[in-house]
């Protein structure tokens, strides 16, 4: 019986199986080099790929984009049966895609609705007027979720990526929809799936109610540091927090649960920082004024095979829970892409793909040869554990974040570097009652800005605008330094998104 065997359950085991056999494959169902996409995937010996359907802003109906997730699964399936595809549901929504799709009696039914001869609403989904970010708190949307997880399902997909989870589930306290809408997914999943089991992750380093994690791994994008004392546009890899523990959906308390890194898309190269940032400043923009992929797409190809090879190594060192999604498949769309090509694509250039990048082969061997001979170097995971372990909120059950850092313009007067959201030198320290607290000199009177970062990433930051959650550097609160050598202390409440400020 082969290792990576399961049906209805998923022993951690079988899950890292999958993990460490990972790539991300985004809209492979659209790939018009799906033949060679198989080659690679067989050769490297993938078995799970991240992102291979999903709709971020559809360009199609919605009946002929599931009809070919159907068909590009089952092209895959029938090369290798054991693969596992996974489909995202993001944390966007637009009007003309919900109101192009008539609600299926059963999703009405499943919510305990009598069927009504209607389309999804806009207005009843999004967090609020004139945002695309849908709130899992509604019904609507909790419709929505689970209208897209039974159709994939159907489809013969048997993971989700449920996106920024933080930020759509920003009025759903004690994440009690969330979580509904899950158990709902799984329940369809054990009569329906392929092999009667379905794994979810999220850009989240925890997500736990009442010592249970609702995902079954946590996922994030990597962490980058910018270097500017060599030749070109190079960067460094840094650690950040570690991925929460908590029982299982297997049932089985787990210190930390396993975590997922990729290399994330979201806006290809930055032509208006190519333009007008100086080289220092562009360092400092994203990576190097480009989102990941497209960076790394910008590389000349042994410095790509070389990264790729020192992130994996990276990743077994750095993060003993950790396994690396290799990018087989990943958008480079902005307004210049990366050779004229608009995905960045694994494969060896060749006839048969001829906007292939030509990563197959260093993949290959790292996949081939596994994560084990530098596991026996890796860093005890306890050196990723911060301040309020295990501590819970009483009223839900929600689980604290074990770091919170305080970032933004004001860090290089404290000795860090600005908007540094992993920061250690301006991590704050747990006081208890779900409360975090930095005590901090500012030496120059003036304005600064400053956000909040829970988990030490931009993928969950909380300032005083709204309470919402935010991703990136922008949406920040104002920091007014009325006068030289100011003692500035910063009290946060996780759970109401409290901010408050004294200055002395």
């Amino acid at each position: 019986m082969s290792e990576g065997w399961f049906d209805g359950a998923m022993p951690r085991r079988v899950l890292e199986y999958y993990l460490s056999r990972a790539a991300t494959a985004q809209w492979i169902y659209l790939s018009e080099t799906l033949d060679d996409d198989i080659r690679v995937i067989k050769k490297a010996g993938i078995k799970f790929l991240g992102r291979a359907s999903g709709i971020w802003k559809a360009e199609m109906p919605d009946d002929l984009h599931f009809e070919r997730s159907r068909e590009a699964a089952e092209r895959i399936h029938a090369a290798d049966p054991e693969i596992i595809l996974q489909a995202c549901i993001f944390e966007t929504v637009y009007p003309e895609d919900l109101a192009s799709v008539r609600i299926p009696e059963r999703v009405f039914r499943a919510f305990g609705l009598e069927p009504e001869n209607r389309s999804f609403r806009y207005e009843d989904c999004i967090l609020e007027p004139g945002s695309h970010m849908p709130d899992i708190s509604k019904l609507e949307t909790q419709m929505w979720f689970y209208y897209r997880a039974i159709n994939y399902i159907d489809c013969g997909y048997e993971a989700f990526h449920l996106g920024q989870i933080h930020l759509y589930t920003a009025k759903d306290r004690g994440y009690r929809a969330i979580g509904r809408v899950i158990d709902m997914i799984r329940g369809y999943a054990k009569h329906h799936a392929r092999r009667h089991k379905v794994i979810l992750d999220a850009h989240s380093h925890s997500l736990v109610v009442n010592g249970v994690s609702l995902l079954d791994y946590n996922a994030m994008p990597l962490t980058r540091y910018p270097v500017l004392d060599r030749p070109g546009e190079r960067l460094v890899l840094v650690r950040e927090g570690k991925s929460g523990g908590g029982v299982s959906p297997e049932g089985v308390r787990e210190k930390a649960l396993p975590f997922l890194y990729e290399y994330d898309n979201w806006g290809g190269k930055d032509v208006w920082a190519h333009k007008n940032l100086t080289y220092e400043q562009r360092a400092w923009a994203q990576w190097w004024g480009y989102d990941q992929i497209a960076w790394f797409a910008s590389q000349e190809e042994e410095a790509r095979n070389t990264f790729l090879d020192y992130t994996f190594k990276w990743t077994a060192v750095n993060n003993p829970d950790g396994f690396f999604a290799f990018p087989l498949r990943r958008p480079l769309q902005s307004g210049e892409e990366a050779e004229g090509f608009p995905f960045y694509k694994l494969n060896n250039r060749s006839e048969a793909c001829p906007d292939g990048f030509s990563q197959e082969d260093t993949a290959t061997a790292l996949l081939r040869g596994g994560y084990e001979k530098y596991r026996a170097y890796a860093n005890p995971s306890d050196l990723l554990d911060y301040g309020g372990r295990d501590e819970e909120d009483p009223e839900t059950g929600v689980r604290f974040p074990e770091k919170v850092v305080l970032y933004g313009s004001f860090q290089p007067y404290v000795g860090a570097t600005a908007n540094d959201s992993n920061s250690e030198i301006t991590r704050m320290y747990y006081i208890g009652g779900g409360k975090y607290a930095l005590s901090f000199v500012m030496p120059y009177a003036g304005e600064y800005d400053f956000g909040i970062s829970t988990w030490g990433t931009l993928s969950a930051c909380v300032s005083e605008h709204g309470g919402y959650p935010f991703s990136g550097t922008g949406g920040k609160s104002k920091l007014v330094i009325p006068h030289d050598n100011a003692i500035v202390r910063i009290t946060f409440e996780y759970m109401t998104h409290g901010i408050a400020i004294d200055i002395v």
